[in-house]
């Protein structure tokens, strides 16, 4: 079955009135936080909305609302018609929006409003992120052997944990490998041989979680909602918490990174600010992106079942033995590994949230229907329900490893992951993730080494992460050729 999608062009439908409501003051923030968190959780807060007002573009409060954030009335457009408005810079404005209704101290950031946080009318983001754009592009002939090598260290652990524990997690050693991987790409050497040491992971996973706190729930009891719901949201968590362990890091970026801060500095940004950013190019975006990421992508092709595993690795192994190595060429002629890592994209983004501000007044479109937001309003978009549209995507929820293959690679503009469609590219001037492709890269890199080196195998998943999931793998079959 295939579904035709729709014209994306103006309709004509008259404006409708935002279905929706945001509450009493103060109060209905606080309802629709203990609903979103506790009550409900995320996919049923939305879900229970949408059935209630037959709109995927209504009004409601997203956390963390009183008292870290002044002002928690979003729209939510949760559609793939409605859902671009966010990637256009045009007609929203992205300053101070990327943790959506609230905005950390910049003491996390040196000081620094990192490039994230900048709207792409603000001259410093061009400058900051040509400067990301030049310095991955000069890391290119790096990636796969840099990645592979990291790889090779993570199967060594997972098979001797396999052997000792008859299971392995696969998370903790990811992000090893993932902060592994960051620091040697950005920083010419191993991160163990500075005074970081082997304490990466554990930094910046601390230095996230006090930033994103008002974000998350610790998933305790549902009986110790309130009190949670008070320590996390009632007031932002301070710096000083880490600050010790984040001086640790820039101080080991700033010693390991010269080259890289040099081509700042010629680009005429300050040495110190660079850095700054660097670290939270290389901590925020890429290893909580990473954390994220590879054990969902892991997930999700691990309970596709055996018969999915066949037909990657007999692909991956002809493609690898006909072009004499795991090349870019070869990856490029991997039409089902490549389908795969775009359908785990689309079924389970890595950053499941967008925001942006109204420029000015705007029409937004739905399917069905055509709605004005104000100038200043904050649109909210949840992206797993805009890339599982039943309107765009036969049998939604599931996945489906084949679905970009032929025919299917039409769908990819609706593949929204990386602040943009799939089929568009970053750049200077908008938001777009500046390390789109290295993602794909490496997220093809990931299933080539697998499927070279093991047959098939099986995992046991529990979502017990604020984004992505725990995955532990029961059974791993290595090759018959190893």
């Amino acid at each position: 079955m295939k579904i035709s999608p729709p014209s994306e062009e103006t309709s004509e439908f008259s404006l409708k009135s935002i279905p929706g409501d945001y509450g009493l003051p103060f109060f209905g923030a606080i309802r629709d936080r203990l609903d979103y968190f506790y009550n409900q959780g995320r996919d049923e807060f939305f879900s229970t909305r949408v059935q209630k007002y037959e709109s995927t573009i209504f009004k409601t409060n997203m956390p963390p609302g009183p008292f870290i954030a002044k002002n928690p009335k979003v729209i939510a457009v949760l559609d793939a018609v409605s859902f671009p408005v966010l990637f256009d810079t045009s007609k929203v404005e992205k300053f101070n929006v990327l943790d959506g209704t609230f905005f950390p101290s910049v003491s996390f950031t040196g000081g620094y409003r990192a490039c994230a946080y900048l709207d792409p009318s603000e001259p410093k983001h061009t400058s900051l992120k040509s400067f990301f754009m030049s310095t991955l592009a000069s890391k290119h002939n790096d990636f796969i052997p840099l990645f592979r090598a990291s790889l090779s260290k993570l199967f060594i652990n997972i098979e001797d944990e396999i052997v000792s524990q008859k299971k392995a997690n696969f998370n903790k050693p990811s992000e090893a490998m993932s902060f592994d991987f960051v620091f040697r790409l950005f920083g010419d050497k191993d991160s163990s041989d500075t005074k970081v040491g082997s304490e990466g992971p554990a930094i910046v996973n601390k230095w996230l979680a006090l930033q994103l706190a008002p974000l998350a729930t610790l998933g305790l009891p549902k009986y110790f909602k309130y009190l949670e719901d008070i320590f996390l949201r009632t007031f932002p968590l301070p710096f000083i918490f880490v600050k010790s362990d984040y001086i640790k890091l820039y101080d080991a970026f700033y010693a390991s990174s010269s080259s890289v801060l040099d081509k700042a500095e010629s680009l005429g940004i300050k040495r110190d600010e660079a850095c700054h950013n660097l670290v939270f190019l290389a901590g925020f975006n890429a290893f909580g992106g990473m954390k994220a990421w590879f054990p969902t992508l892991i997930k999700w092709v691990g309970t596709a079942g055996e018969k999915l595993h066949g037909q990657l690795a007999n692909e991956i192994r002809t493609v690898v033995k006909e072009e004499g190595g795991v090349t870019f060429q070869a990856l490029d002629k991997m039409i089902l590994t490549k389908s795969v890592v775009f359908e785990a994209l689309r079924i389970e983004p890595p950053v499941p949230f967008q925001y942006g501000k109204a420029r000015d007044n705007i029409v937004v479109h739905s399917h069905d229907a055509a709605f004005e937001i104000k100038k200043g309003e904050m649109i909210f978009g949840y992206q797993p329900f805009a890339t599982k549209d039943p309107r765009i995507f036969y049998d939604p929820e599931e996945f489906v490893g084949h679905r970009f293959v032929g025919d299917g690679e039409k769908l990819l503009r609706y593949v929204y992951w990386s602040n943009g469609r799939e089929t568009e590219d970053p750049t200077a001037e908008n938001k777009q993730c500046p390390g789109k492709d290295l993602v794909l890269l490496l997220s093809r890199v990931l299933l080539v080494e697998f499927f070279l080196r093991y047959d098939t195998f099986t995992v046991k998943t529990a979502s017990a992460l604020a984004l992505g999931s725990t995955v532990t793998f029961t059974s791993l079959i290595k090759a018959k050729s190893t």
